[in-house]
Parts: C-alpha cells; sequence; structure tokens
C-alpha cells in the first residue's frame, strides 16, 4: 500500500471520528434552544451551500494550483481532476438520495409537531415543501430566521450528506497532495473546515451521523481515484514529491 492512500486512509479516518462519536453516544438532534454559537456554524455551511459553494471551489482550485505551482498544461489537468471529483462525488450523492429517501432530522421533528407525515412531506414538488415549511414554522419566534430560510431551501433527502462529501473531498484531496508537499498548514486548516462543516449538518438538524459517515466512505474512494489520475496526468508531480523527501 503506498504513502498517499495510507495518507488518504487515515484523512478518512479522522473525519469520521466526529460522527462516529455522536453516533455511539446516541445523541439525537432537538431543536431545544439556538444558542449564539450556531451561527457560526451556520456559516461555515454556507461556505458549501449554492451558490457561495461554487465560489468556494473556484478558491480552493487557486489555492491548491498556487501550492503545487505546475506549469500550463499540468495546472489545466489539474483542475479537470479536481472540478470531476468534486461533481462525481455530488452525483454519486444524488443518485443513492433519490434511492433510499432518508428524511432530514428537522423533517421528522416537523412531524412530530404539525402532523404532516414525512410521506406527504416528501411527496411535493420541491417549491411546495419549502412553503410548506414556511408555513408550519410561520409562528415558531424562537427559530431563527437564517435556520427558517435554510431549512426552506434544502428540502432534499439526507442519505448521504452532500456538503459533506464537498468538504470531506477536499480535505482528503489536501492531504493527498498537499501534505507530502510541506503544506501542512494549509492540510490542518482546510480538515478543520471540514469537520466543523460536518458539525454544522448534525446540529443545524440537516443530517444524521451516518450520513457523514457514509458520504466520507464514498468521497475517500473517490480521492483515492483522483489523486492516481493526477499523479498519471500531471508530470512533474512525483518528482516534486520525492524533492520534497530528500529536503
Amino acid at each position: 500500500m503506498s504513502a498517499q492512500v495510507i495518507r488518504i486512509l487515515s484523512g478518512m479516518l479522522l473525519l469520521m471520528i466526529l460522527p462516529l462519536v455522536v453516533l455511539l453516544s446516541h445523541w439525537h438532534w432537538q431543536p431545544n434552544g439556538f444558542p449564539a454559537w450556531l451561527l457560526p456554524l451556520f456559516w461555515l455551511t454556507e461556505t458549501v451551500t449554492q451558490p457561495v459553494g461554487i465560489l468556494t471551489h473556484c478558491l480552493l482550485c487557486g489555492w491548491f494550483l498556487w501550492c503545487l505551482r505546475f506549469r500550463l498544461k499540468s495546472a489545466a489537468m489539474l483542475l479537470v481532476i479536481l472540478g470531476g471529483a468534486i461533481l462525481a462525488g455530488q452525483g454519486i450523492k444524488s443518485v443513492i438520495k433519490d434511492n433510499v429517501q432518508e428524511p432530514r432530522p428537522y423533517v421528522v421533528w416537523l412531524e412530530q409537531q404539525h402532523h404532516t407525515t414525512v410521506e406527504q412531506f416528501y411527496s411535493l414538488k420541491r417549491h411546495q415543501r419549502a412553503a410548506l415549511v414556511a408555513q408550519q414554522l410561520r409562528d415558531s419566534p424562537s427559530l431563527p430566521s437564517w435556520l427558517r430560510q435554510h431549512w426552506e431551501k434544502e428540502t432534499g433527502f439526507a442519505f448521504p450528506s452532500g456538503h459533506t462529501m464537498f468538504a470531506a473531498s477536499w480535505a482528503l484531496l489536501a492531504i493527498g497532495l498537499l501534505w507530502p508537499r510541506g503544506h501542512h498548514l494549509t492540510v490542518i486548516l482546510i480538515f478543520a473546515w471540514a469537520v466543523g462543516v460536518m458539525g454544522s449538518r448534525l446540529v443545524l438538524g440537516m443530517h444524521w451521523p451516518r450520513d457523514l459517515l457514509m458520504a466520507t466512505g464514498i468521497s475517500a474512494a473517490i480521492i483515492l481515484l483522483a489523486c492516481k489520475l493526477t499523479e498519471h496526468w500531471c508530470p512533474g508531480l512525483s518528482a516534486r514529491e520525492n524533492h520534497y523527501k530528500e529536503t
């Protein structure tokens, strides 16, 4: 097993610690108060939510290119591979969601509070679901407006977590491509951001721990392939890694 594979699998296990701890603790999300620290977690979630997620993707692509300093041809190929890895993850996520059809935690809570069944909720079209969420939460003054609007926007299924897949993919790309080239601080910051995004999905009532675990596992499989393609299609990458090892 190569060092790169070991790094990526180790990164996957690190990312899985949070959802595993939550799962084993039998913690269940409930909207019992909304402390001030929820807002920063919401903004972490927003870095992945569209359309801001597109900007995040572009910024990370640019940073990876700067860190790796490829020539034009290799840089263009790297952009294709990075974009393809993220899009592949989101495509796989959508297929699984449509087949598993697991409700989000907040939808289950709405069912308990307002007597609208999960089946009825998901039988509606997306804009109808958003209108129903707005209607049912109209008389909930304790619920922050930013969270209510997020729920209205995110009315799809839960399993697996698309936000986690996006953030975990970038974290695993970082440990696969940047760590051996000396960009340790970048890797640590991206990992911290990814864990924050994962945590935000739990405390905002958007996902169950198993959604995060599956998303991280799928991301690891995709990134293993993406890193192999990068080594093959981006000339000079292996030589550059060897240079950092020697120095």
